[in-house]
């Protein structure tokens, strides 16, 4: 399926999607009490995770995919339009302070810039030549992913993403909520997770942006705890940027290692509040610099530092 600018080829296509459907059930929905809509909506709601657990087996192939490339200094790249687009954008602009990753190493572009975070850019998800020109501005690598994010599957901006990365040598994923869609059909790992009609007809925001939410929290957090961003469920890479997160890392290096507050002090200081580091201090015997060089030679995964330590 594919784009077109005849407004009544455009409208055929869009009744087309499940996305898009109408639900006559819910027509009098105005007309309901407040409490009945939220139970409503609510209801709807909770059917997204169900269809997030059908795609479970293509989610996980997708990451080992991603996981592989970034593990030889790939970066993880997000394109979309619209909440699809700011739902990258958002996933994104997390990695580095929950994993300490490079600002550059997950980034996430939305047709439109920086300005369509905020407020419609017109035009812009239906211009495959501007994601081309996104994409070319990161001088692309067969190392890297680039994921198109769309509810139809159709909108060209994502599809232009994928179709351009994949020409590059890239390793691309498309994520729509619907079957049968062209971004699922360009991609090397297609991923339809159909939560089908909205609350509001055409609003996929709803159910179909929490899908693509939940689908991208499992992309970028299950690639980084591959890439040996967590020890356990502790998020070791953390970057203390600020109070809060500063009493975080130290919370996680008493979990970690049930140290007494004052060794917890001591390993901080010594490894420049690198929680890693200092957890490897505490459970190895090492110093600092030696803790600094176990975490070098084993790609920065603790458990693999602690083994060579003799931890």
């Amino acid at each position: 399926m594919t784009s077109t600018s005849n407004p009544r080829d455009l409208r055929a296509e869009l009744e087309a999607l499940t996305t898009e459907a109408f639900r006559p059930d819910l027509a009098e929905i105005d007309r309901l009490p407040t409490l009945d809509i939220a139970r409503l909506m609510n209801g709807e709601d909770t059917t997204v995770p169900a269809a997030v657990a059908e795609r479970l087996p293509e989610i996980a192939a997708a990451i080992d995919a991603v996981a592989t490339r970034m593990a030889q200094g790939g970066r993880l790249v997000y394109a979309g339009a619209g909440t699809a687009g700011r739902l990258g954008v958002l996933d994104a602009s997390e990695c580095p302070p929950t994993f300490n990753t490079d600002p550059a190493q997950v980034v996430g572009l939305i047709a439109g810039g920086r300005e369509a975070m905020v407020t419609s850019v017109e035009g812009a998800e239906d211009s495959r030549e501007l994601a081309r020109a996104d994409l070319d501005a990161l001088k692309l690598t067969p190392l890297d992913t680039v994921v198109g994010v769309s509810a139809s599957g159709r909108t060209p901006y994502a599809i232009g993403a994928v179709e351009h990365a994949r020409a590059q040598g890239a390793l691309t994923i498309g994520l729509s909520c619907n079957a049968h869609s062209a971004l699922a059909a360009a991609a090397e790992h297609g991923i339809e997770v159909v939560v089908g009609p909205e609350l509001v007809t055409g609003s996929t925001r709803l159910k179909a942006g929490t899908a693509q939410k939940l689908v991208l929290n499992m992309l970028s957090t299950i690639t980084m705890i591959r890439l040996g961003k967590t020890y356990g469920n502790l998020m070791v890479d953390v970057r203390a940027s600020n109070e809060k997160l500063r009493a975080r890392s130290r919370r996680i290096v008493a979990l970690a290692t049930g140290a007494a507050d004052e060794e917890i002090e001591r390993a901080l200081a010594e490894t420049d509040g690198e929680v890693k580091n200092a957890i490897l201090v505490l459970l190895s015997g090492v110093d600092g610099p030696a803790a600094t060089r176990l975490l070098e030679e084993s790609g920065g995964h603790l458990r693999a530092a602690l083994a060579a330590a003799g931890g």
